[in-house]
């Protein structure tokens, strides 16, 4: 004879199993895609802006962020703050002003093992003339974008 209180806790972990195996896209889908779908990772191990593949997806901070190679994706999962932008989809620069500008992920700074990403050709350079300065100021002004995004 079957103990029910048994057959019941089976269940309960099959259906945790079962949401601990399932993919972060299907739980993602409607969060934004973070940095235009550039892959966080590349700038670190190529050196190079490169576009993300929806495949190779991963769910992080009300974003979703793509990457070019499921190795990507593992390093990112194991330690997203430090592979993902300052800043998000903003411009460093022009926060550090108490501005908002969505950057463009093919203008980035990698300083200090952190990356920025900028809205102009002119941001990275602008931003490393007076780094610690601008750092604190955009973090100080990251209020603004938590706000936006409410």
């Amino acid at each position: 004879m079957h103990n029910p209180s048994r057959r019941e806790a089976t269940r309960l972990i099959l259906v945790v199993a079962a949401g601990l195996f399932a993919p972060a896209s299907l739980a993602s889908d409607t969060l934004p895609l973070a940095i235009r779908g550039y892959d966080p990772v590349a700038y670190f191990t190529t050196g190079t802006p490169t576009l993300g593949l929806p495949e190779f997806e991963f769910a992080w901070d009300e974003h979703r962020y793509r990457f070019s190679r499921p190795e990507h994706r593992e390093l990112f999962k194991v330690d997203p703050v430090r592979y993902a932008p300052q800043f998000a989809n903003f411009c460093a620069m022009a926060l550090a002003k108490g501005q908002i500008v969505e950057a463009d992920p093919k203008i980035w700074l990698i300083s200090d093992g952190k990356l920025y990403i900028f809205g102009g050709p002119d941001g990275p350079r602008l931003f490393q003339q007076s780094l610690a300065e601008n750092v604190a100021k955009a973090n100080q002004n990251r209020g603004l974008v938590e706000n936006l995004q409410r």
